[in-house]
């Protein structure tokens, strides 16, 4: 697959200034974002940026207060003390300092999956059917109305954090207990049986350019959190499609990721059918980075390495003269 990006607009690394990268915080996914921080850290150093690691927002506030961040590349991943979820994005606006990734509005909505699906429906773009869960409702109910099987999970995580694959009814209600758990409304959704894919979304210039997509293969019956950052038997296969149900996914993932207001870089998940129809399950505005991640898989096959990958996502708060591109 022949995909061409613009050339880098920002070729000296004290463009950045003194650059911020924030990792860890304290949401669900804390592990997660410290091991993608330190990817980003060593590629963004490796380029000759001054970079430094900051650990949670309130850290990061004291850092701003004293001076010395000039911008901040935000690899922090979920909400509540994540920075996924725009309240990061709204602190740094109201700061003046520039930042990596989608602003307050494309990462508030894409933090939560009912209100991105909500959208999507109403933009005519493919979504899995689901119920909203709140406290008290009859959740076996909702199951009957979907139809078995589902997928129970929180709304506003990520990460397959919460998520249970639910076969039959007996099993609704260990499902509900765990993504009880976690604060936010309940997300029950049509389970789809098929291909699990992904398209990774990155600037490119005055624009944006769909990357090849990645089909993922684990070892297990499904993508859980063991296979996405411990296994070492997941296979990624990139491009995961070809030829006109490649073009189909492309497309596909560049209306979800303007439909929900996101900017700068991120990652549409998506299921495919065994009839090959493909429904958008979310939207990931800051993705990870570690060595099992996907975006750089999908970068890698177009050409652009781990450290090139790093300074585009971070040239954007350059050339868009602030917050995301």
């Amino acid at each position: 697959m022949s995909v061409k990006f613009a050339a880098l607009r920002v070729t000296d690394p004290a463009v950045f200034g003194r650059v911020a990268v924030l990792m860890g915080g304290t949401s669900a996914e804390r592990e997660v974002s410290l091991d993608s921080g330190r990817g980003v850290l060593d590629a963004l150093r490796s380029r000759g940026v001054d970079a430094f690691a900051v650990d949670g927002i309130p850290a990061l506030i004291e850092r701003i207060r004293v001076g010395g961040v000039d911008r901040v590349f935000n690899i922090l991943h979920g909400n509540k003390g994540g920075g996924e979820d725009g309240v990061l994005q709204g602190v740094l606006e109201a700061l003046g300092v520039p930042y990596t990734g989608s602003d307050v509005l494309g990462s508030a909505l894409a933090m939560d999956k009912i209100r991105t699906k909500q959208v999507w429906i109403g933009s005519g773009l493919p979504t899995p059917r689901f119920k909203r869960i709140a406290k008290g409702d009859d959740v076996h109910a909702a199951a009957r109305e979907i139809g078995l099987p589902v997928i129970i999970k929180p709304s506003c995580e990520g990460s397959s954090v919460g998520v249970s694959r639910v076969l039959a009814d007996a099993d609704i209600d260990e499902a509900v207990a765990l993504a009880a758990r976690y604060p936010g409304e309940m997300l029950m959704e049509q389970m789809i049986v098929g291909d699990e894919l992904t398209v990774a979304v990155l600037i490119d210039g005055e624009g944006y350019t769909a990357l090849p997509s990645i089909r993922i293969v684990p070892k297990g019956e499904w993508y859980d959190y063991h296979a996405k950052y411990i296994a070492e038997d997941t296979q990624y296969l990139c491009p995961g499609l070809d030829g006109a149900a490649e073009d189909e996914i492309r497309r596909l993932a560049m209306q979800a990721f303007v439909a929900a207001g996101c900017k700068g870089w991120g990652r549409v998940d998506f299921m495919r059918d065994r009839d090959g129809r493909f429904y958008l399950i979310e939207v990931n505005t800051a993705p990870g980075m570690t060595s099992h991640s996907l975006v750089p898989k999908a970068a890698r096959q177009v050409g652009i390495e781990y450290d090139e990958l790093c300074w585009r996502v971070l040239e954007a708060t350059v050339v868009a003269g602030g917050g995301a591109a």
